[in-house]
């Protein structure tokens, strides 16, 4: 297994295998993901890898990919926060386009799990981030996801509905160590 940090262009040119993975690991419960859900990440997906800032860390078994995880800085005018169904501290919604990273999609494939292969990504991503934090949504019901991000130092600050028509989401937010 190997895993590289990718720029936005050398990760466009993999968007045929990380669709597949995306369908592979939420095609499961509790998502369900179907052709319509990939569809739609991967419309998202062009314009994320073209963002300033786009990294990303995929996995790979020979010339398989087996997993993806990939994000960039929150612009100041994000709409992130204004999907909150919880209150919040104002200083805790803050962006100015540096301060937080936005971590949008973490997968692995099913039969690669268990094997280290999230937590080695989500380390490569995080690498040298010159951010304060990292943040991202996930399923409370995922509790394989949210043990792990747990364990990697998250906390939960609340709750939201990322789109129109989604899963209620909890909000998490990992500190970073000063660079």
């Amino acid at each position: 297994m190997r895993t590289f940090a990718l720029t936005g262009e050398r990760t466009a040119a993999l968007e045929g295998q990380l669709r597949e993975v995306f369908a592979e690991a939420f095609a499961e419960p509790p998502y369900g993901d179907g052709p319509d859900d990939v569809a739609r990440a991967f419309r998202r997906f062009r314009s994320q890898a073209r963002r300033r800032g786009f990294r990303a860390a995929v996995a790979f078994d020979g010339d398989t990919v087996v997993g993806m995880a990939y994000g960039y800085p929150l612009s100041a005018d994000t709409g992130w926060w204004g999907t909150l169904i919880d209150p919040v501290p104002d200083d805790l919604r803050h962006e100015d386009g540096r301060r937080t990273f936005g971590l949008f999609e973490l997968a692995v494939r099913p039969p690669w799990r268990r094997r280290g292969i999230a937590t080695c990504m989500h380390r490569t991503l995080v690498e040298g981030l010159d951010n304060e934090r990292v943040m991202l949504n996930s399923r409370p019901e995922a509790t394989a996801a949210q043990a792990s991000y747990r364990a990697w130092g998250y906390r939960r600050v609340g709750a939201a509905i990322p789109w129109e028509g989604a899963a209620r989401h909890d909000v998490m937010v990992l500190d970073l160590p000063c660079s």
